[in-house]
Parts: structure tokens; C-alpha cells; sequence
């Protein structure tokens, strides 16, 4: 990761003309084999149902489009909400670590939250890296649950599953560890 301060970084509800950025960003070999691409209709479902939150991240001062999140649960009676989706263009210069923070300040803040999880490609190692040094644990693994497909490999890979409580978030905020650069 660079040294210097990460882009600004914003987040917006995504809109219907915004979808075939999204599709496009699912449908890049750089993002493929971690994610589970979505169809359009489900996309718009996403952007219109209210337990929902589908947003377009944007970058830089200039506010181009970088990427896109989905959060799920958002209206859970059990204020369990789930990262769905994350998905930037821009790799290694800490926007996913701003973004990820944005989101925890979103889950704990604003929908009052008290458990905010995802789970993760066991193959994707930089996300769970990413994931465990901004507080989430590993609560177990659903083994080989999803199949992959590569130029490389044909098979299964496993999803890690992790969540952050509101308690450790405050933690976290104590410390001086959410801060938003």
C-alpha cells in the first residue's frame, strides 16, 4: 500500500444508469474470482428494496466512480447487518480500508447495529487480511461452499465468515482505531 493519504472517498446510493459500471466492475478478471456476480435484476432489486443499501463509491477530488458496496439487513429486527458486496476498482491504495471503516461508522452510527459480518473467498487473502486488522473475527468457515472457476483451477473454495460487534467497534473507537483519514 502507498504511504500517502488515500483519495477522498465518498459514498452514494447507487442508480439504475449506474448499473452497468457495477456489472462492468463484477465482470472484471481482477474482481471475478472473488465475488459471486449478481444479474442485473438483482442489482435493481437491491437499489429499490429498503432493507437494502447499495452504493457507488467514488474517489479522488474529482468524485469518479471507484467502485460499488451492498449492505443487507439494513431493517434486520436482530441489528444484524451484513457487507454483502465491495467491490473497487483502485487496488493498494488504501480506498478499501477507507471504505471499510466508512461502512463500520454506517452499520454501528446509523442503522444501529449490533453485529456487522461478511464473509469471504478463503482465497481472497487480501480482503481477510484487510478484514481481521479492522477488528472483524473469524467466527467459522462454510467448507468448500462455492464453486470457482479459473484459467488456473476448477473447484470449490470455502467462505470465512466474520463479524465485528457494536461493542468491539466502540472498542475500537476508544482506541482511536476508526479514525477516517
Amino acid at each position: 500500500m502507498s504511504s500517502q493519504a488515500p483519495p477522498p472517498l465518498r459514498l452514494r446510493p447507487t442508480m439504475l444508469s449506474d448499473l452497468d459500471f457495477v456489472l462492468a466492475l463484477e465482470a472484471d478478471q481482477r474482481n471475478r474470482p472473488f465475488i459471486t456476480p449478481w444479474e442485473r435484476t438483482q442489482h435493481e432489486g437491491a437499489v429499490r428494496f429498503p432493507d437494502i443499501r447499495h452504493f457507488i463509491v467514488e474517489a479522488g477530488a474529482d468524485g469518479s466512480r471507484d467502485g460499488f458496496v451492498i449492505l443487507q439487513g439494513c431493517r434486520n429486527p436482530h441489528k444484524s447487518v451484513e457487507l454483502k458486496r465491495a467491490v473497487l476498482q483502485s487496488k493498494g491504495q488504501g480506498l478499501g480500508r477507507q471504505c471499510v471503516r466508512m461502512l463500520k461508522r454506517m452499520a454501528f452510527r446509523d442503522l444501529h447495529a449490533h453485529r456487522f459480518w461478511l464473509d469471504v473467498k478463503q482465497l481472497d487473502t487480501r480482503a481477510l487480511s484487510l478484514y481481521a486488522s479492522e477488528g472483524f473475527v473469524e467466527e467459522g468457515r462454510l467448507r468448500e461452499s462455492v464453486r470457482i472457476s479459473t484459467d488456473l483451477a476448477e473447484g470449490y473454495d470455502s467462505l470465512v465468515v466474520m463479524s465485528l460487534l457494536d461493542r468491539e467497534y466502540q472498542a475500537r473507537q476508544a482506541l482511536g482505531l476508526e479514525l477516517l483519514p
